[in-house]
């Protein structure tokens, strides 16, 4: 799998740098590091990277922020390092777009196992991307980035196309506002920023917004995609 995949490393602990690119690159893969955000964000802009590992903390802006500059511009697969165990920064994390999170304490061998799967998951997710969505009245169409009701194309803004998108891949699971806040909106608003986006989401996709179908209010939680 290593063979034409190029990791980028980014920690500010040397030893540990070296140590993984020992590792991936004993498996073929291409490993390029960077010792900050601001050095990765210049090598993710300026080389093909297939998947990350990323520290957390950092000097200056910490993983976190690099996460969320990249999740505007790309699905590439992230893969947290923390010195950290606890559930709070894991679930930051994988809410931010992570696809996975790894202790420090892990064996290099089982964070090259970690790459490995992630990007078996990102294969299988572009093959994803390349289907439709299909929920009858509801159609998605992954690739070209259309959504059709009742076989008629409606315009969505980016963001209420993300937000369709995000419900309809996860039928039934509850979305809570501060997981919506920190995904869509870096944590930044509140509930009433989330409900006038699905209110107006609503309008576009629902036989009757005033009693939704699809996009279900949880009280008191969240919200959940139905499917119809």
């Amino acid at each position: 799998m290593g063979v034409f995949n190029t990791i980028l490393v980014v920690d500010d602990d040397t030893s540990i740098v070296e140590l993984l690119r020992d590792f991936l690159e004993n498996d073929d893969f291409q490993v390029i590091t960077a010792c900050d955000t601001s050095e990765a964000w210049a090598l993710f802009q300026q080389s093909p990277v297939h998947c990350i590992v990323l520290d957390i903390m950092m000097p200056g802006q910490d993983g976190f922020d690099l996460c969320r500059r990249i999740r505007k511009e790309s699905n590439v697969p992230i893969l947290f390092l923390s010195a950290r165990s606890d559930d709070v920064d894991k679930i930051r994390g994988l809410t931010l777009g992570g696809d996975d999170y790894i202790v420090k304490s892990a064996s290099p061998g089982e964070i090259v196992a970690r790459v490995k799967a992630v990007l078996r998951r990102s294969v299988s997710r572009q093959r994803m991307d390349e289907k439709t969505l299909d929920y009858g009245r509801i159609k998605i169409n992954l690739s070209a980035r259309e959504v059709a009701v009742e076989g008629e194309t409606v315009v969505l803004t980016p963001k209420e196309y993300e937000l369709l998108r995000l419900f309809a891949e996860h039928p039934r699971q509850v979305f809570s506002y501060d997981q919506l806040l920190e995904r869509f909106w870096e944590g930044v608003g509140d509930k009433h920023t989330i409900r006038v986006h699905l209110s107006r989401l609503r309008d576009k996709i629902e036989p009757d917004p005033n009693q939704p179908r699809y996009l279900v209010n949880v009280w008191g939680i969240g919200y959940r995609f139905e499917g119809g």
